[in-house]
């Protein structure tokens, strides 16, 4: 093929390029993985016998989707596993249990997870529950967020865990009136039994990564942020998995890995974080910049850090705040020495004193080494106090928002709100807020915590609705409802952005041919049917990683 002609080219339909000086184009030309042209014109000039031409048929094309917070390889571990995240129903689960342990008979441990705390009173199942089905070995099944976990006796029994067991400092063992374990692991507390589960092979942790690429791709995603890329609890440290799929050339995403920070240690690990991000880059295909800090824990379960008492079952405040898992003064000092080093920083930060906290922590950052190019980012963001919400914007810090939390839904309405004061229950997922204080946005999933799909968060993100919510169901917090621009643009560049891969998110020339097709124009049609939308296509690169079966 002539060096002057394209490789590829996208023509009939609408172009949404995300590129405020280019708007929408009809058709865009790609060479060498990156786009050359935009606009008609252009196009057809660089069109020649060897061109492959995709005819859009009217549908819409995008900038590939980028998520910048998920866990691809504990995703795919849990789809080959005991698979639960399909269902709310505890009957649902415990059938789906047994069977599984029926169909392996040879299996060691049960195990896998993805369970929802709505289905159990308290969001606490229990020990008992799975002894009915599998007395004879041991069930460790975390839960959908991955900050709890269900175990039978059998589990706790070989964990050593009793009513004499002291709960972690960053945990908590349920118990019932007489101080037993019920089940029940909060937090850090389920690496008490976690630590005993049986591995992953890593032939079966390379299965898993590319499962989870192909569902990733599927829904028009072409790179991500690993957000725990080390060992936690019981999760395998992906960095040897995604070594062997660059060598064998089977990685097709563009993967940023935070590396894990350790919250029982100090300072003192930063130079082997130092020494780990040279080793675990592998170019554009993985590049560990990034060092994650879990700030604390999460609403349901009262361990998200919040600057206020969390109400008891009568509606009082009670003594607990929730947890900082790292001292907010220590957290100063570290996250100015990693911005010093020149790692971006990514904090789970949940409730509105991690929130301060992290911000804080980015301010001493700012304050000692200047705004250097870093572009820290707090994921979740559930609660936010109002002074902290123009912060982001002053401090450069990005909102990394998980757009499908963000509505009503019996987690939020019967596990979350009631514990709330009405007042901080008010100040959840700010997304409107901080669009219109400045802040920076980028999204993510956080799957296999929730779906990894784009146009889902999207679709909550606009509309502060699940998908197929019925008309009259209320919108959670309707002032904090963003545009489907701001949405979009939120899951592309604002994601690319937080990558530092800033040849990614958008359309333009010499922009990396990232790109996505969906079925539909989602701009055409009312904003309840943005999630009816569907990827046809992926492409990374220029090379076509996914196609639907009608593409």
């Amino acid at each position: 093929m002539s060096d002057t002609t394209a490789d590829l080219v996208f023509t009939g339909g609408p172009v949404h390029t995300g590129d405020p000086a280019l708007g929408r184009v009809t058709a865009v030309a790609v060479r060498g993985g990156r786009v050359v042209a935009v606009g008609q014109d252009a196009v057809d000039e660089l069109t020649g016998p060897g061109t492959e031409v995709v005819d859009l048929a009217g549908r819409l094309l995008l900038p590939g989707f980028q998520d910048a917070h998920v866990h691809p390889l504990g995703a795919g571990i849990e789809l080959g596993q005991c698979h639960l995240a399909d269902s709310t129903d505890a009957h649902t689960y415990l059938s789906a249990i047994a069977a599984y342990a029926d169909a392996h008979p040879d299996a060691a441990w049960i195990t896998g997870g993805g369970w929802s705390m709505e289905a159990f009173p308290g969001g606490t199942p229990t020990a008992a529950m799975l002894d009915a089905i599998v007395p004879d070995r041991p069930v460790y099944l975390p839960n959908r967020d991955h900050h709890g976990a269900w175990a039978n006796s059998r589990a706790l029994q070989l964990a050593g865990i009793d009513a004499r067991t002291p709960d972690p400092v960053d945990g908590r063992i349920e118990r019932d009136e007489h101080g037993n374990p019920t089940g029940m692991l909060q937090e850090g507390a389920t690496e008490l039994v976690g630590s005993l589960v049986p591995g992953v092979t890593p032939d079966e942790q390379l299965e898993a990564l590319l499962r989870a690429q192909s569902v990733l791709h599927s829904l028009g995603i072409t790179g991500w942020q690993d957000a725990i890329v080390g060992a936690y609890a019981n999760m395998s440290d992906p960095t040897p998995v995604y070594h062997a799929a660059i060598d064998r050339g089977l990685l097709t995403a563009r993967v940023v890995g935070a590396l894990w920070w350790d919250r029982a240690r100090g300072a003192e690990q930063i130079p082997e974080l130092i020494a780990r991000r040279e080793a675990t880059g592998r170019g554009r295909a993985l590049r560990a910049s990034t060092v994650k800090i879990m700030q604390d824990g999460i609403a349901e379960n009262h361990t998200a850090a919040m600057l206020g008492p969390y109400l008891t079952g009568c509606g009082c405040a009670s003594d607990n705040s929730g947890i900082s898992f790292v001292d907010p003064a220590e957290l100063k000092k570290y996250v100015t020495e990693l911005d010093a080093h020149g790692f971006q920083v990514h904090f789970h930060a949940l409730g509105d004193r991690a929130v301060r906290e992290a911000l804080d922590a980015v301010e001493a950052a700012r304050t000692a080494n200047g705004h250097r190019d870093t572009r820290h980012h707090l994921a979740h963001l559930q609660v936010v106090d109002p002074a902290d919400v123009p912060r982001f914007r002053t401090l450069g810090a990005t909102a990394n928002i998980q757009p499908l939390w963000a509505a009503h839904e019996p987690q939020m309405d019967e596990l979350t709100l009631p514990f709330l004061t009405p007042e901080r229950g008010g100040r959840q997922y700010p997304f409107g807020a901080l669009l219109r204080a400045g802040a920076t946005l980028a999204a993510g999933s956080d799957w296999p915590v929730s779906s990894p799909d784009p146009l889902e968060g999207i679709h909550v993100a606009v509309n502060r609705r699940l998908p197929g919510a019925d008309a009259g169901a209320p919108v959670f917090l309707p002032e904090q409802r963003i545009g489907l621009e701001a949405a979009i643009t939120a899951y592309t560049a604002g994601s690319a952005y937080v990558n530092h891969a800033d040849d990614t998110g958008t359309i333009a020339p010499g922009q990396l041919a990232d790109l996505v097709v969906l079925d539909g124009d989602p701009f055409d049609g009312p904003p309840e049917e943005i999630a009816e939308r569907r990827v046809l296509q992926t492409f990374v690169g220029g090379e076509r990683v996914y196609a639907a079966d009608d593409a």
